[in-house]
């Protein structure tokens, strides 16, 4: 391989704010359809990753106050379910046009609070949109199986209910877009809402709040800022929450369903990934590799689903490695305010940066080699370079466990057999891809994978009318599509004896 380290140069911002006072919401919990001040003065500092600094402390938030979150939305239960589909979905739809005229302010927000660059916000922005408009219409064509006698002389009909309150615990990766993966089905089921948003990135959704207050009845949906330890923990054990909705680590999966189990509640995980990119001998290497330079990078790599450990068959290994190493060459780094252009931004936090600091250490000491990138980058914020690394083995801690970086591992196989099996023996399975020329392959591989999407020859494409989740520690229950307004629903069956009459 003929590939040589680049250096990557931070590009720095003038020090102008994108976001100015006047836009940031207020910095208190929403309960029961308005701002409250919090009961004790313990603070989170969130600061802005691309230099570190403190832009706002929220508060953290208590037992008490979830109590007083899911009281409020218990009491705006009955009032909620009983609003036909229509009625949800006009409101949906509101809130949908609300997010809309203010996409350019919310943008900033999460720009400035979680380090993405202009384009990663901006579309983060757009798919809350898009899944507030199709939870609003999905809401309104729920089929279910035929109303019929399926006993003599007994008619059968089945109805689909919501469950109850809802507990979501959402992300600091995607702050406002995997809320609103969790908020609009929840809602359009006929369910309410306690949210609490991660602590280090919660101004976006606060500004949600702000922003649609007059637009669902008080209760109906309701956020507690505050620690998983706390704010999480409340929410998970809760007697009167019928289900909580985690997304986040396999440790944080873990934590939520052991609380969850005392009172039986329902639980729905979408968890870490460790997507692996199968790339067989017949494949279109230059797309491949034009693919990962978005799809291995997209949100600094801290995406669950990124294309981040490569399976190439062993004859064309150096040339795609060659292939990828020039298009990770050519992104640009640097601090969202900087520029448009700017591709790959910080890290969200400081612990997170030294966690996968720690990673790239590690794999060089198994054996790993950068063939570009490698590590931090000099200055204020937390920036990690883009990296690619070569030279990786099997069963090693960088071909294992989810970096949640911009970091792409190769390895290589010499069969279809063992692509499959080496796809399959991470403890993970939320998504994979599978590059190849072969009609036959690209049919029959992709049902061998244990994940739960499996794109051919594209990777990281979504759409809010196909499920997203995963499978083993990805963990379980669908996100996006019809499948999660059931997943947020239950089933009743009513059967009515109707001989003699």
């Amino acid at each position: 391989m003929t590939t040589t380290i680049t250096s990557f140069q931070v590009r720095r911002s003038s020090g102008e704010l994108t976001v100015q006072s006047g836009d940031f919401p207020p910095l208190q919990h929403f309960i029961d359809g308005e701002f409250r001040d919090p009961q004790r003065e313990s603070t989170t500092t969130v600061v802005n990753p691309a230099d570190g600094q403190e832009i706002a402390s929220v508060p953290q938030g208590t037992a008490a106050e979830v109590d007083a979150a899911v009281a409020a939305a218990d009491a705006a239960l009955p009032a909620w379910r009983e609003r036909t589909p229509q009625d949800r979905s006009e409101i949906l739809l509101k809130v949908a046009e609300r997010i809309e005229n203010n996409a350019d302010l919310l943008a900033r927000l999460e720009s400035l609070n979680a380090g993405k660059p202009h384009a990663v916000a901006e579309d983060d922005v757009a798919g809350t949109v898009d899944i507030f408009r199709f939870s609003a219409g999905a809401c309104r064509a729920i089929t279910e199986l035929g109303s019929a006698d399926y006993v003599t002389d007994h008619t059968s009909v089945i109805l689909r209910e919501p469950l109850g309150v809802i507990g979501a615990i959402v992300p600091w990766n995607y702050p406002l877009l995997m809320a609103a993966w969790k908020i609009a089905p929840i809602l359009a089921a006929g369910n309410t809402l306690v949210l609490k948003p991660a602590e280090q990135t919660p101004l976006s959704l606060l500004k949600l709040m702000e922003l649609t207050a007059d637009l669902l009845p008080a209760g109906v949906f309701n956020l507690v800022t505050g620690l998983g330890r706390e704010v999480g923990a409340r929410l998970s054990e809760h007697p009167d929450v019928a289900m909580v909705a985690l997304t986040g680590s396999v440790g944080s999966g873990k934590t939520v369903a052991r609380a969850a189990s005392d009172s039986l509640k329902r639980v729905h995980l979408e968890l870490g990934g460790k997507a692996p990119v199968v790339i067989f001998e017949d494949a279109d290497l230059k797309l491949a590799a034009t693919s990962l330079r978005n799809a291995g990078y997209w949100n600094s790599g801290q995406e669950c689903g990124a294309g981040t450990r490569v399976l190439v068959h062993e004859s064309v290994a150096e040339e795609f490695t060659d292939l990828l190493v020039q298009e990770v060459s050519s992104i640009i780094v640097g601090d969202p305010a900087a520029g448009e252009d700017v591709e790959l931004g910080p890290l969200v936090s400081k612990e997170h940066h030294e966690r996968v600091a720690g990673f790239l250490e590690r794999a060089v000491a198994e054996g790993a080699t950068a063939a570009i990138g490698g590590g931090p980058l000099e200055g204020p914020g937390y920036f990690i370079a883009p990296t690619v690394l070569t030279s990786v083995q099997p069963g090693t801690e960088a071909a294992g466990e989810e970096i949640f970086g911009p970091v792409i591992t190769v390895e290589t196989f010499r069969t279809e057999e063992e692509a499959i099996d080496r796809a399959n023996e991470v403890p993970y399975g939320l998504a994979a891809s599978v590059w190849t020329r072969d009609v036959a392959r690209s049919l029959g591989v992709p049902r061998r994978i244990d994940a739960g999407t499996v794109w051919v020859n594209s990777h990281l494409v979504l759409a809010n009318e196909v499920p997203w989740g995963g499978f083993k520690g990805s963990g379980y229950g669908r996100d996006l599509s019809a499948y999660a307004l059931q997943d947020y629903s239950r089933t009743k069956h009513v059967q009515i004896h109707h001989a003699g009459h």
